[in-house]
């Protein structure tokens, strides 16, 4: 089908798709289970004064999802009736039974009886029952996960991980842009999983037997972004021997991811702009040609910011439609599925099938998975989905014959976890000198050296943050990497801009702008190669 232009915008697909506020539910969702396949299972908490609270229990109440029919925990060490949840006002009530298996409420050991307020159960709460399950008890919106039946292709969704409701009115939204031909903006944080939402609007398009082209902006080279998107006649400047068809005329057909679009250079947003208008480009030193493409953009920017120094006509062109990806400290009842997810999609090719957690594993290795899988549960994730994943990945490394997770990243997660149960989402308010040489170690590497996220995780500020990377010994600014070090810290990464930021210990972000600034200088010894 050719594309169509029409000047018809969906500022947010979200905004299309709501109708009204919706009510919430109080959900058990199962975060670990010595029976995996149980994962991401959810219970209902009835909200009904006048009631008997609700048991639960090693035969209560039945959890349903996952493909499996409804069934109790059935979990052994559980007692029958473990904790009674009384729902019936603004708070939740939790009772344990008098000499019932162990039960653990966020930081809390539940001895008699504790409450939990709808701030704390909105951000979620979760609970350890005996030393074998892991539950997460969320106040969240009353939202069914979309049937696959209704979301096309299983294959289309299969990487959009998660049972929650922000997930499944993403997965709703995902459906909806793909069955137009709308240029789409997906918007989130790092590491949220844009690329993935991206990938899944195209295989859900009608042009899914057409190419998808990614094309990450950032690190295009300002000179070369022209040739680079719309082609290059054969000697149309000093090393074309050969003509370039560009990313645009790739994607002919199909559709072209620009990741990092609020990267685009200034010189370079009017050329794209006029592109998405006329739907035809002009290669460099050659005519011009249409195209039919469908571009997808993605970024963590805030475009509409001055500082930004983005065209509002280039935004408003490319969000004809809008996607925003939550971040995963929004949906922590699916930590549990996407866990599991990586453990199986990494553990063949590290070789540690053996030691994955089944029904028959011993009692004492559940209990450190469960242990591992709530202190991921109670996390705050400012590096969102690909954090996690690269956590889980390095808990397989360090666990040769027994799960175990190395001395930093417990540091980091437990460090975290105190302050994430007591104010939910709330960023704390700390002082850096409170701030131990160790921890911020642990921040700095977990965050990949990115100041904004080491901030976040810490509670600290910004500003703080650059401080003390200006006064350390140990770190510095990408600033203040000499020319002569980054271009031959490129050459040796074959330019490969994120791999020099870790080798340097310093922002990929800054990295790239730094690399930048010293070709826009004018001296060429400062230009990085690649």
């Amino acid at each position: 089908m050719p594309y169509q232009d029409n000047e018809q915008t969906l500022p947010s697909v979200a905004q299309q798709l709501q109708q009204g506020s919706a009510p919430e539910d109080l959900l058990l969702t199962v975060i670990f289970h010595p029976d995996m396949r149980r994962i991401g299972q959810v219970a209902r908490v009835p909200r009904k004064a006048g009631l008997a609270p609700w048991v639960l229990g090693r035969r209560s109440p039945q959890f349903s999802g996952c493909g499996l029919p409804p069934a109790p925990l059935d979990e052994a060490h559980i007692s029958r009736q473990a904790v009674e949840l009384d729902f019936s006002g603004a708070q939740l009530t939790l009772n344990r039974f008098g000499g019932s298996s162990r039960c653990r409420c966020g930081e809390e050991e539940v001895f008699n009886s504790t409450t939990i307020g709808q701030e704390r159960l909105r951000a979620g709460v979760p609970l350890v029952l005996s030393h074998s399950v892991v539950l997460m008890l969320r106040l969240t919106s009353r939202q069914e996960a979309l049937p696959v039946a209704d979301c096309a292709d299983e294959a289309d969704m299969a990487e959009i991980i998660g049972s929650s409701a922000a997930m499944a009115t993403l997965r709703r939204e995902i459906k909806a842009v793909a069955a137009s031909d709308f240029d789409v903006l997906v918007r989130g944080e790092t590491g949220s999983g844009k690329e993935l939402v991206a990938r899944a609007i195209h295989a859900a398009s009608h042009r899914q037997a057409r190419p998808l082209v990614s094309v990450n902006m950032a690190a295009i080279p300002e000179e070369l972004a022209a040739a680079a998107l719309f082609g290059s006649a054969r000697g149309a400047f000093t090393g074309a021997d050969r003509a370039n068809p560009g990313y645009f005329r790739q994607a002919e057909g199909g559709s072209l991811l620009l990741d990092e679009i609020g990267d685009t250079p200034a010189s370079l947003q009017p050329l794209l702009l006029r592109a998405l208008q006329q739907r035809e480009v002009q290669a460099v030193g050659g005519a011009i040609v249409p195209v039919n493409v469908r571009v997808i953009s993605a970024t963590d920017a805030d475009l509409e910011s001055p500082a930004q120094g983005f065209k509002s006509a280039l935004h408003h062109r490319l969000a004809m439609a809008e996607i925003s990806v939550p971040p995963l400290r929004e949906r922590p009842e699916d930590i549990g599925e996407l866990c599991r997810y990586f453990l199986q999609r990494s553990a063949p090719g590290l070789g540690r099938e053996a030691v994955l957690p089944s029904p028959t594993t011993d009692a004492r290795h559940i209990a450190v998975w469960a242990n591992l899988f709530f202190l991921f549960s109670r996390y705050h994730w400012p590096g969102n989905v690909r954090q996690l994943e690269n956590f889980v990945r390095q808990l397989l490394l360090d666990s040769a014959q027994t799960p175990q997770l190395n001395r930093r990243l417990l540091a980091t997660l437990t460090a975290d976890g105190k302050s994430s149960q007591k104010k939910g989402t709330a960023v704390r308010s700390r002082h850096m000198r409170d701030i131990s040489d160790a921890e911020f170690e642990a921040a700095m590497v977990a965050q990949r050296f990115e100041a904004q996220a080491v901030a976040r995780q810490l509670g600290v500020s910004r500003t703080s943050v650059y401080r003390r990377i200006e006064s350390s010994s140990r770190y510095r600014l990408a600033t203040q990497i000499p020319a002569a070090e980054l271009r031959s810290a490129l050459h040796a990464a074959q330019g490969d801009v994120d791999v020099v930021a870790q080798r340097l210990q310093v922002s990929a972000t800054s990295l790239r702008r730094h690399a930048r600034h010293l070709h826009a200088s004018g001296d060429a010894s400062d230009s990085p190669q690649g």
